[in-house]
This record gives C-alpha cells, structure tokens and sequence, in this order.
C-alpha cells in the first residue's frame, strides 16, 4: 500500500492547497527551527472539521500546554489501514501522516473501524478528546510518553494508563497480511519505525486530540 503523507480533503473538509500541507518527505527537507514564541489559536466560529476542532481543542486548553506550535490529531474516522494520525505544524502548515491502533474495546469485532469510544477502566478502548503529552518512560513496550486526559470523555487516561507506545501489531506489515492493524488496550500505539519521529515532534506538552466526524 502506497502511504499516505499528507492530511487528506476527507480528513479536513478542505483541500490541501487550501491549507498549505506537504508530504512527509517535505516536511523533513523543509523543517524549520520552531518559532519561540507560542502562537495564539483563536477557536473558529462552529468548528465542524477535525482540525477546526483540534485547534479550538488548543485553544480551550492552552493554559495547560507548554507549546501551541505543533499538534497530533487521530481522525478514528478512518480504517485502521489508514495513516490516520497527523502531525501538524500550525507554524509552516506542513503535516506528517502515520498508522495508529485503536483499543480492543472500541472495535470488539476486529473490523479495523473504530465503533466508539470509552473512559471505562477496564474496557480497553480508545477515548476521544484532548490530552497534553507528558514524560517519557520505559515500559513493557519500550520507550513509551505518558498522555494527560483533558475532558471528562477522556480524564481517566492516567488511571488506565492510556499512552503513546510502540507496537508489532502496528506495523505496515499486519496492513499486508491482515488488511488492518492490531489493536491496543486503548493505547495510541504505532509503528515502532515511526515512533521515534513521533516522540520527537510531540513533546511533553503539547496537544493531542482524538476523534471521528
């Protein structure tokens, strides 16, 4: 399957010229040194598309970011044969495209779509809305960054330990065996040839949000 790196009109409700973005590829031969200063969001007017909402996810939240530059969005609207996470750089426009699992709990049929979400203890599935990254740790999966949940749909994140991970069952691998990836006990897992760039780009504090539309 040919990869994904750029944020889709399907994805954004408008087209990529429209919003600047770039393929992965010229995201990395065009990076930039981040601009010190954090840029105000302001919240759009009625937010309808994923990244409408994310940015007046940031904005809601901005008290509890360290930085509003760059922002991780997981459009579980999308199969998870999809590169479905982005990064977006909300300073060049560019953005980053890769696999991400959802939890068992969400897709108890393993049809590769996530069917809802869930703040249960135990039910291992993905919770939507907004988290602000925090500390590295090594775990059972490696090198793993603990996320804070930020809306009641989503606050239990720590006590069911909801984290950024890497995973074999994530890999572009299962995609050409299985259709789809693995699942996660509601963790945002990944590649573990991705993860590292992940990790790098979404430091501690900053947003990540997920949802579907």
């Amino acid at each position: 399957m040919k990869r994904r790196n750029f944020i889709t009109a399907s994805l954004l409700g408008i087209t990529g010229a429209a919003y600047g973005l770039a393929s992965r590829s010229q995201a990395a031969s065009n990076s930039v040194t981040p601009n010190p200063a954090r840029p105000k969001i302001a919240p759009p007017p009625g937010p309808s598309t994923l990244i409408d909402r994310a940015k007046a996810a940031m904005a809601m939240h901005e008290t509890s970011l360290l930085h509003t530059d760059r922002i991780g969005i997981a459009d579980y609207s999308l199969h998870s044969a999809k590169e479905r996470f982005h990064i977006v750089d909300l300073l060049n426009g560019t953005s980053q495209s890769f696999l991400v699992a959802h939890g068992k709990g969400s897709d108890l049929r393993h049809t590769g779509w996530l069917q809802e979400f869930s703040n249960v203890p135990g039910s291992e599935a993905s919770s939507g809305g907004s988290y602000v990254i925090s500390e590295t740790y090594v775990g059972k999966h490696g090198t793993s960054r603990r996320l804070k949940g930020l809306d009641p749909s989503n606050n239990l994140a720590e006590a069911r330990a909801i984290v950024i991970h890497g995973a074999w069952y994530a890999e572009q691998e299962m995609i050409s065996s299985h259709g789809k990836l693995g699942r996660s006990q509601g963790c945002f897992a990944f590649s573990e040839s991705d993860l590292a760039i992940i990790l790098e780009q979404l430091g501690p504090g900053r947003l990540l949000y997920a949802d579907k539309i």
